[in-house]
């Protein structure tokens, strides 16, 4: 499980400054070293070898300069080890981050490789994260299956053999096997019949109250969103209009985005539907003005953000 991140930061590792204190710690020392041996050279070279009175400094120096030469060497290399030490730190360095979160994918049939076992499929996050006990992997498969309501014998099929709501169950399982704290859940009932989407949604409630874990759960269903979510953020091309606790959006929407999405629920009365007009799409140039102030995400009340500028905060906050 390696950062790509981690490893484009090598190339550039002479910018960090835990580099540049390698190099001035490891330089001071080199630097003292390489003039102990200067000095102990030119002593070596004053001596006369022939002189009895000067034998025992002779040796004695050559001692000295033997050690000097070696401590040089051995810096050399702990410098070399340290850069290395560094390298791997930014290689690995979101490696436990990475492990305690997850992913449940869309589609329950494309994430799933056909030619592994269910097994293999769930383990596979096990043995990347360096588990090689066979015993201690079966018995956290086997634990993950009967987690999501799956049992041991369907650890040795395929994911051809199983319906849609158990090979989504099986992405799940795959999710858990390394006891995350984060969740991402891109969709996960979106290609999923009517009648297993409830299943799902409540097994992850479960795993939420259960085990603690925290869900971002990725949706176009609004009633979804608002059975299973605490907290809501509206997104449009990819940036929040407005966030905040569930309870306060769906009870007091204010960006014209969230308007809209809130107006095009269907409700459940043939009558009405029938009476109803076509929801008012959200055009962005119609319904802003950002000529003068571009907008930022401010607080309309507490736990309740919105993207706007200062004119349109005012006329929101009226409106509470």
């Amino acid at each position: 499980m390696i950062d790509e991140s981690g490893r484009r930061a090598i190339k550039d590792i002479e910018s960090f400054q835990e580099y540049q204190d390698i190099i001035q710690k490891y330089a001071l020392r080199l630097e003292k070293t390489t003039a102990i041996i200067d000095s102990l050279n030119e002593t070596l070279a004053s001596l006369d070898s022939k002189d009895k009175k000067q034998k025992a400094k002779l040796k004695e120096t050559r001692n000295a300069l033997k050690e000097a030469k070696k401590e040089l060497e051995l810096s050399k290399l702990r410098q070399k080890q340290d850069i290395q030490n560094l390298k791997h730190q930014l290689i690995n360095k979101n490696k436990l981050l990475m492990r305690k979160m997850q992913m449940i994918f869309q589609d329950p049939i494309a994430s799933l490789n056909p030619r592994m076992t269910v097994k293999e499929i769930i383990a596979e996050g096990l043995r990347i994260n360096g588990y090689k006990n066979e015993e201690i992997i079966d018995q956290r498969v086997i634990e993950s299956l009967e987690t999501v309501g799956l049992v041991a014998e369907h650890a040795s099929r395929y994911p051809h053999e199983f319906s849609g709501g158990q090979r989504q169950r099986i992405g799940i399982a795959r999710s858990l096997v390394v006891e995350p704290s984060f969740i991402i859940a891109d969709e996960p009932i979106s290609a999923l019949d009517v009648s297993i989407r409830a299943h799902i949604i409540n097994l992850l409630n479960e795993l939420r109250e259960n085990k603690g874990i925290t869900i971002l759960f990725i949706a176009h269903d609004l009633s979804v969103v608002k059975y299973f979510s605490d907290r809501l953020a509206v997104m449009y091309f990819g940036k929040i209009v407005e966030i905040g606790d569930k309870e306060k959006i769906f009870n007091h929407p204010m960006h014209p985005y969230t308007l809209s999405l809130l107006d095009s629920i269907p409700l459940p009365d043939p009558l009405y539907e029938k009476r109803r007009q076509a929801s008012k799409r959200y055009n962005p140039q119609e319904a802003h003005d950002y000529s003068k102030e571009l907008p930022t995400l401010r607080e309309i009340e507490p736990d309740h953000f919105v993207l706007c500028n200062t004119n349109e905060f005012e006329k929101y906050k009226k409106l509470l």
